[in-house]
């Protein structure tokens, strides 16, 4: 082996071209392959190296609560949920089209993984994804207004190409966080898609973020051009412990 060009490799940070080149040259195939096409499988492993990731990197930033993806969900009639709706909004084209996806539903019925695998998917898209609960993140955005990061924050945020709001709408917004979660969408309008999951059904929004114009611009904002899913059924939660009983 080519112990020289094997360190260069380790050097320059080419692991992919470095695992495979040392693969090849220890499983004795480099006669299989033509100059070009051992050229072409070094590069190619290189590549997919550095895809790896660049995904693994995108998954670990959006710090998501759960682990789930698309192919783990559970598509039974009594969820109310599209199999052809969720593999359509699974090539991330909402994303690209910046539209938002509003996920309702009662406890327990699998919002947040349905939420969470539809972003672990735009990771592996190529998007950058940021999860947060929401209560969790106006909590977050009051201390950078009183410590004067508010606005640097807020330009983390608009960076995202998905933002997933988990769990809104637990209470209802006060007058800070009613405008916060304006300029959140207004930043967002166009420039990014938004991910919602809420236990409150989307008409009851109004209710929850309080004053009516205020309210108006938001809904407009969010609901125009949006994918909505109401799953229905029992709590996934009571069902995977009876499973477990």
């Amino acid at each position: 082996m080519n112990e020289a060009t094997v360190t260069k490799m380790k050097q320059m940070n080419l692991n992919g071209m470095h695992n495979a080149f040392k693969t090849a040259i220890e499983s004795g195939k480099t006669d299989h392959y033509t100059i070009d096409q051992f050229t072409s499988m070094l590069i190619d492993s290189e590549w997919d190296e550095r895809h790896n990731r660049r995904i693994e990197r995108s998954i670990k930033n959006a710090r998501f609560h759960y682990k789930s993806n698309i192919e783990s969900l559970n598509f039974e009639v009594s969820r109310n949920l599209d199999r052809t709706l969720i593999l359509r909004l699974a090539d991330c084209e909402f994303v690209t089209k910046n539209q938002n996806v509003l996920i309702t539903g009662s406890t327990g019925v699998g919002k947040s993984f349905l939420g969470t695998a539809l972003g672990y998917q735009a990771c592996i898209e190529g998007f950058k994804v940021s999860y947060f609960n929401t209560s969790k993140l106006f909590a977050k955005l009051k201390i950078a207004k009183a410590d004067g990061s508010y606005l640097k924050e807020l330009a983390k945020l608009q960076r995202q190409d998905v933002l997933i709001l988990d769990d809104f709408g637990l209470q209802a917004l006060d007058g800070q966080n009613r405008i916060t979660l304006l300029e959140l969408i207004e930043d967002r309008h166009n420039n990014g898609s938004i991910i919602v999951t809420s236990q409150i059904p989307v008409q009851g929004w109004y209710d929850i973020i309080g004053e009516k114009t205020i309210a108006d611009a938001i809904l407009d904002r969010l609901i125009h051009n949006a994918h909505r899913i109401e799953l229905s059924g029992e709590s996934m939660r009571k069902k995977r412990s009876k499973n477990i009983g």
